[in-house]
């Protein structure tokens, strides 16, 4: 039986009748639109049409006809609508009107990087991305639900039965899910999947994101994946796990290495480094993002590595005997607001980058490097991330390795979109602004 006929006949034995087209724009934002079920086999076949040109970041006005072609090994029930007459979901591949990928669409992106690797020798792109995440009392103000900290139980934690339930939901959709827990600030939360391959793994983010806050909504309370919400607090982090393995053999462990990492993975390592300040803008898309990037909050802004110092760029995980397929680099600066279809493939192309130059690594610095005077870390060799938005632009706009994964289409438009979020911010006059100077001056 064919993938379409396994879906026709799930739609018909399990009475759905709405079917979700899924897809994301330029910035990560989640775009859907509803078929009948009478469609469906349309859609499969050719696809829905819709206006790209009202898309953020897709096509202008005079080229707006887009296809949604539906992914069918994307099907899947969404357990919070009515168990009657139910609702289920597709994410779709953007093409344009005659069958061929739309550049500009930010899956695309990621099977393009995704071929690169496999150009290279590579089987499997696996990632692990830890997605943090704060509770509210309402949308229209950021009121913490409790004062828990980092692996708090009630009474100080009162979001476990939402934790819970989203649990179960992710579950029903089938993303794997590894363990879930208060996070350090008060109101914060976290809730691991279990690592898989970069566009499943994409995928299921999109889909982890939606399925929080609509869990969160069921139980009259907001959830939010804005960076820096509240001032004085941990900002929301999506720190990153990920290796490459060559069928079912990881090929960034090397048993004689002090660290356990083979060359691939020094090289590996030695690109994300590299190329760090070129790819924040898309891993750190938003003008909040840098508010959590400053020292002492435990976000990285220091470009360095090491096994267990947390203010350093990029983790290694110690090595487990006997579990050589959990050797890994986990970078830590990505937030999780961003695009997970073009934060993948930024990070991928960046480490492939570094195999392909031989990049490199300096060694580990395994102090607390926000202790540092800036004087210290200068003569460590020890650069920092972009502290704002508009240097990060900067830093994209001038680079061959953004240009060739975002393709000449997206990286055109997203610099023109961040540039213009800039200017948007520049001309704002801040609460902070009038308490401060207004009775001052």
């Amino acid at each position: 039986m064919s993938a379409k006929d396994e879906i026709v006949e799930q739609v018909h034995d399990k009475d759905v009748e709405f079917i979700r087209l899924w897809f994301t724009d330029l910035n990560g934002i989640l775009k859907s639109f509803a078929i009948t079920n009478e469609e469906l086999e349309n859609a499969l076949d050719r696809g829905m049409g819709f206006d790209g040109s009202s898309i953020t970041g897709f096509q202008d006005i005079e080229e707006s006809d887009m296809i949604a072609m539906p992914d069918p090994e994307t099907f899947t029930l969404l357990p919070w609508r009515p168990q009657e007459k139910s609702v289920a979901r597709m994410i779709c591949d953007i093409l344009r009107p005659n069958g061929q990928p739309y550049e500009g669409d930010p899956r695309y992106v990621l099977k393009r990087a995704i071929k690169k690797m496999t150009n290279m020798g590579f089987d499997h792109f696996y990632v692990g991305p830890e997605l943090e995440y704060f509770y509210f009392k309402s949308h229209q103000k950021a009121i913490p639900l409790d004062n828990g900290g980092y692996f708090d139980l009630t009474p100080r934690d009162l979001a476990s039965n939402l934790r819970r339930d989203t649990v179960l939901a992710l579950k029903k959709i089938g993303i794997k899910v590894e363990y879930s827990h208060h996070e350090a600030a008060v109101s914060q939360h976290e809730i691991d999947m279990r690592y898989d391959d970069a566009l499943k793994m994409a995928d299921n983010m999109v889909t982890y994101r939606l399925t929080v806050k609509e869990i969160a909504t069921m139980h009259g309370v907001y959830a939010t994946f804005m960076p820096k919400p509240l001032n004085n607090e941990y900002g929301s982090g999506m720190h990153t796990h990920q290796s490459l393995f060559k069928k079912d053999k990881n090929v960034f462990f090397d048993c004689d290495d002090p660290y356990n990492l083979s060359e691939h993975a020094r090289a590996y390592l030695g690109g994300i480094l590299k190329y760090s300040k070129e790819i924040t803008s898309i891993l750190n898309p938003w003008i909040n993002s840098y508010k959590r990037l400053i020292p002492g909050y435990e976000a990285p802004v220091y470009i360095a590595w090491s096994r267990s110092n947390r203010s350093a760029l990029v983790r290694v995980p110690h090595y487990q005997p006997g579990r050589e397929e959990a050797t890994r680099i986990e970078v830590r600066c990505p937030d999780p607001s961003g695009n997970p279809y073009l934060q993948l493939a930024v990070m991928l192309m960046a480490g492939l980058s570094g195999i392909k130059e031989k990049c490199e690594v300096p060694d580990p610095m395994e102090l607390n490097l926000y202790g540092l005077s800036e004087e210290e870390r200068v003569m460590k060799g020890i650069l920092t991330l972009p502290s704002t938005l508009q240097e990060a632009i900067k830093y994209s706009e001038e680079s061959e390795l953004m240009m060739e994964t975002l393709g000449p289409h997206s990286f055109e438009r997203f610099i023109t979109l961040k540039k213009a979020e800039c200017d948007e911010f520049n001309r704002q006059v801040t609460d902070y602004e009038i308490k401060k100077y207004y009775p001052l001056l």
